[in-house]
């Protein structure tokens, strides 16, 4: 277990029949939030971190020592001193003894004791108010309530729905195949088939990322091995008709799309539509599918010369025939990964594609109308109230969303208690406060620092609105769901934002009984 501010503490966390958490230690079964005392283990490791360096230091010395003093002469050699096992350097540092399961006994805490604390965490500066609540994860207590049924925009916190959606229609290891198509009913074209993997590489596959564990060069030197010596010529033609229906949400703000927060979805692009590999930030592409579509035919193109094989310039949209071949195909990173991904750094586009992907597997279009449907079902089927609750999107931008912390903490908690493996997914893939995704650079001063690496959360934000909703383990071992929604902000929004991480943090600390 590490410590405080950006390092984790170590803690145990059964949820359903399942563990969620921070990836393993090699070797070692998940572990979640804290049973034993965070700064009490970063003091102890340092000291024994210091301890081991300083014994290192004298062996080197000792040894440096003896070869200077080794006497050249033969005779009578003396004993080989025995260093102590105490003093032996250890090879790996096991974990802490202590983890454990929560004990479903754990005192919950008292509404009266946390509501005045949470009270004060939620003022701030400016305009604007706090509406929230907090529920016991394992009876549904409500322990703090305040305007619950508040609904707003919740800002990306609505990607928590795109989750539950993407992992109820889904199971967590299924694959995306983009594939290359050919038809006896049309000689010499090449059908470059999007199959909603919009976290493809440009290169090679990558097997161990999940931004280019599909790769379009490997994808194409697959297709040009297929190919006869000496054949040709061929044409690419892009075939990105699994998504139907407009690809920009008339909902969607000019501004959010010309700043690249979103840009028309496709049924296949090169991470996540964002120009270069490793992008996160700045403009989109404005079609992405036919970007994927020139790069892969650049590279076609040049793998199918050295075979003698012959393939014409430029890109054509056109379906494939029905009934045409498999020639080629590569396959995404597992679901699961890809919600991860979605989730800790909140990406708006591949949250978009996500939930197109599950409304084809629900029955309905693949379209953002049957995406936001698909996204009310899986709720719904969770058991969250859906009086006033409006999804406009499955990213967060639209401004229809209507959303209240009561119906975001009925959707947390069924994840934290389901033993469905998908629902179980989403509970652990939330960013760790002060560690991954989006929460890295938070709950790093004082009033937040007792959330770090304990607090796993969705964050939020819009120009007048702020949120944070997820689940924590309390000091004394009982879960936690909440969720915080503040809106009216005016140029105040990090003082909100730094609210509510205070609030989650004293969640995080307070025993409140």
């Amino acid at each position: 277990m590490l410590g405080r501010g950006r390092a984790l503490p170590v803690y145990c966390l059964l949820v359903g029949s399942q563990h969620i958490g921070r990836p393993p230690l090699p070797g070692h079964p998940t572990v979640e939030p804290a049973l034993i005392d965070p700064a009490t283990w970063k003091d102890t490791m340092t000291r024994l971190l210091r301890l081991l360096t300083g014994l290192l230091a004298v062996l080197v010395l000792v040894v440096g020592v003896r070869v200077t003093l080794e006497p050249t002469s033969r005779g009578p050699v003396a004993p080989s001193a025995v260093t102590p096992t105490q003093q032996l350097l250890p090879s790996a540092v096991p974990p802490p003894e202590v983890l454990a399961p929560l004990s479903p006994s754990a005192p919950a805490p008292d509404p009266a004791v946390l509501g005045p604390r949470l009270d004060a965490a939620l003022r701030f500066q400016g305009p604007g108010t706090f509406a929230g609540t907090v529920v016991d994860a394992s009876d549904g207590t409500v322990l703090f309530s305040r305007d619950a049924a508040r609904l707003q925009a919740p800002a990306s916190n609505i990607k928590l729905f795109t989750a539950v959606a993407a992992m109820t229609y889904a199971e967590p290891g299924e694959r995306l195949t983009t594939s290359v198509l050919a038809s006896t009913d049309r000689p010499g074209a090449l059908y470059l088939h999007g199959g909603g993997d919009v976290l493809l590489g440009a290169g090679p596959s990558d097997p161990d990322a999940v931004v280019g564990q599909a790769g379009l060069g490997t994808l194409a030197a697959g297709t040009a091995e297929a190919l006869d010596p000496g054949a040709g010529p061929y044409t690419v033609y892009l075939d990105d008709s699994l998504f139907t229906g407009p690809a920009l949400n008339p909902t969607w703000a000019r501004g959010d799309i010309d700043a690249g927060q979103i840009a028309p979805v496709h049924a296949l692009a090169v991470n996540s539509a964002w120009p270069g590999e490793g992008r996160t930030s700045g403009p989109r592409s404005q079609d992405a599918a036919l970007d994927a579509a020139r790069t892969f035919a650049a590279a076609l193109s040049a793998a199918a010369a050295e075979r003698g094989v012959t393939v014409g310039p430029g890109v054509e949209r056109a379906s494939a025939p029905g009934g045409a071949r498999v020639v080629a195909a590569v396959e995404s990173a597992p679901l699961e990964d890809q919600v991860r991904r979605m989730l800790e750094v909140s990406d708006n586009y591949l949250a978009e594609a996500l939930a197109r992907g599950a409304a084809l597997r629900s029955g309905r279009p693949a379209s953002s109308d049957g995406a936001t449907r698909t996204l009310a079902a899986a709720a719904e089927r969770l058991g969250v109230p859906g009086e006033g609750l409006v999804l406009g999107d499955a990213a967060g931008l639209s401004v229809r969303n209507a959303v209240s912390p009561v119906q975001l903490a009925v959707l947390l908690r069924a994840t934290t208690t389901s033993g469905v493996p998908g629902l179980v997914a989403v509970a652990r893939s939330l960013p760790v406060a002060g560690a991954t995704g989006t929460l890295s650079g938070r709950f790093e001063d004082g009033g937040s620092a007792a959330g770090a690496g304990v607090v796993r959360a969705k964050t939020g934000t819009l120009n007048a609105v702020t949120a944070l909703s997820g689940h924590v383990v309390t000091v004394d071992g009982r879960l936690l769901v909440f969720s915080f929604l503040a809106t009216g902000l005016d140029g105040n929004t990090a003082r909100a934002r730094a609210a509510a991480d205070g609030a989650a943090a004293t969640l995080a600390s307070c025993g409140c009984r």
